[in-house]
């Protein structure tokens, strides 16, 4: 007894994979972005998103300090919350393939 798959198959699959991926990521940036504190701005406005490595950009001098909790309106920090949401979006791509 053995199990076949043909190439195209596969490739479907590896092509649904990466949009669940990609998907997950678009949906945590911008859940990031919202839980990013907003005093000023400058916080949210200087977060950006690197499609093609597939990563979130804080880039501002105090960005690990909003991430230890610094802020009351973060106090969690950014970082731990949104890999909660990327798992959570994962999972809910996943059943759907």
């Amino acid at each position: 007894m053995g199990i076949k798959v043909s190439r195209r198959d596969l490739g479907l699959l590896q092509k649904d994979i990466n949009k669940a991926v990609s998907d997950s990521m678009n949906s945590t940036y911008r859940y990031f972005r919202r839980i990013t504190p907003k005093r000023s701005g400058n916080a949210r406005s200087n977060t950006d998103f690197d499609r093609r490595n597939l990563e979130i950009i804080a880039d501002y001098p105090y960005a690990a300090r909003l991430d230890e909790g610094w802020s009351k309106q973060a106090p969690r920090g950014m970082t731990e919350p949104s890999f909660k949401h990327l798992q959570s979006q994962l999972d809910k791509e996943f059943r759907r393939i």
